[in-house]
């Protein structure tokens, strides 16, 4: 009789929230494309040694052009493009945190990844028209692109168990570390095969679909699936207990500031995004730098890094579940262990990459090891909001998300400059700035950091402003 009041074992890989992870990890594969596909094809619209135009009337110097049109932007301008989509990024968090709360994630999030992809199909047109509405158009999809970003974490509060947590939230932002791998890998075949405008259209294409797909298989509660099993419904919902169906109460904006696990979700969010984004940005230019490598290689090589990403953000969520199903550790120690893997780890590989890399193999070894082992994050840090306050999770990832990106853009600026102003010293300053970053972020979230939900995230009148 005890057992009949226990909900069935529900599947596992096969059933319907793990189909919703791998949909996620489509999503977030197609928009990191859509986002990235514009670094590498900026070479193509812009490097040419002469001017568009016809050439003597020649049939295949015509096709040519219209196949791989070339615009005379300079280099200002081509920044402004290439991050007008982090300023339109940074703009959606906040809203979309608190809207997410509040309004279907079916309409938020497949609206907006329709968005995303038919502005990719517009930029190439845009671009004929001109920088400003190509900057416009990058804008746009920003904030599009960021409010997918963001509001795929509130599908979690009502579709997650709490053990399954860190594998379902791990597939789906390890699409993140894959788009960038895929568009390294294939948009220079595209380019020299199709033009470089067919980039745009075939990820944007691709984008479209799986909007529409969006609007007909994902619902917003487990509950009101139509062809999901009763034995999964009865799992989901009972081991969320009573995280989902609250009433909506004031924000406790006080409790909040004053709460320091939450601030150390935030400044690890600071760090992760700091180190992510350089890591990113500049891995390139270090290996151009550093080992003059030609461009083909380069891309190669900086491919690489995404592809061990992506298999150190599975293993993170696999193994912290499984951590926490056999009950070999607490949730606070699955998050600070994972979160010293994801933090710590990469000061180490670039401690070792100033230190230790004597060769082209060793160089490369731990610049890979640098950049991969950050998804270890998510199994930590990057999953603890949902731990501390389910009700407020969104809402958490959107500010969060807006320092992280802050960071971000900081990391950026101040690495061009440092570069600048002194190439010979200039990576031993950067990577040292960003270990005492990651040093000191981390030592704040294993003295603050919390597993369970905190007073200010349950439904009490003293929360209340």
């Amino acid at each position: 009789m005890e057992n009949q009041c226990l909900p069935k074992k529900a599947p596992g890989f096969c059933s319907f929230r793990y189909g919703l992870a791998i949909f996620l990890h489509f999503c977030n594969i197609v928009i990191m494309a859509q986002r990235v596909c514009l670094n590498l094809t900026m070479v193509a619209m812009v490097n040419s040694t002469e001017p568009p135009h016809l050439h003597n009337g020649s049939t295949l110097e015509t096709l040519d052009d219209l196949k791989n049109p070339v615009y005379s932007w300079s280099l200002d301008i081509q920044g402004l493009i290439l991050s007008s989509v982090m300023f339109g990024m940074i703009t959606a968090q906040i809203p979309v945190g608190y809207l997410s709360g509040i309004y279907p994630m079916k309409r938020i999030i497949g609206s907006s990844l329709l968005l995303s992809s038919v502005l990719s199909l517009l930029i190439p047109p845009a671009a004929q028209v001109g920088a400003t509405l190509a900057i416009v158009c990058r804008v746009l999809q920003g904030i599009a692109q960021g409010t997918v970003s963001t509001g795929q974490h509130g599908v979690w509060v009502k579709w997650a168990p709490p053990l399954e947590r860190g594998r379902l939230t791990s597939m789906t932002l390890s699409g993140f570390s894959m788009g960038p791998f895929i568009v390294l890998l294939v948009s220079g075949f595209i380019c020299d095969l199709l033009g470089w405008p067919m980039v745009f259209y075939i990820f944007g294409i691709i984008g479209c679909v799986l909007s529409l797909s969006w609007f007909l298989l994902f619902y917003d509660d487990p509950k009101d699936h139509p062809y999901m099993s009763t034995s999964e419904k009865d799992y989901i919902t009972s081991s969320l207990n009573q995280q989902v169906d609250l009433p909506r109460q004031s924000l406790p904006i006080k409790a909040m500031l004053k709460s320091l696990p939450l601030w150390a979700i935030i400044v690890n969010n600071f760090a992760f995004i700091w180190c992510n984004s350089f890591l990113v940005t500049y891995t390139p230019t270090f290996i151009s730098t550093v080992l003059h490598v030609n461009i083909r290689e380069n891309g190669l090589l900086s491919s690489l890094s995404y592809l061990f990403a992506y298999i150190c953000g599975m293993v993170a969520g696999q193994l912290s579940d499984f951590f926490l199903s056999r009950k070999i550790f607490s949730v606070l120690t699955v998050r600070k262990l994972f979160t010293t893997l994801g933090i710590f780890c990469p000061v180490i590989f670039i401690m070792c990459l100033l230190y230790l890399s004597f060769d082209f193999y060793s160089t490369i070894i731990f610049l890979i090891f640098a950049n991969s082992t950050l998804s270890f994050s998510f199994g930590g840090c990057l999953i603890n909001a949902l731990d501390i306050a389910p009700r407020y999770y969104g809402l958490i990832k959107a500010v969060s998300s807006l320092f992280g990106m802050t960071g971000g853009l900081i990391s950026s600026t101040m690495a061009g400059l440092i570069l600048n102003q002194d190439p010979e010293n200039a990576w031993h300053i950067i990577f040292f700035l960003m270990a005492g970053i990651n040093v000191a972020s981390l030592t704040f979230y294993l003295l603050f950091a919390k597993g369970e939900i905190q007073d200010w995230a349950k439904e009490t009148e003293n929360t209340r402003l």
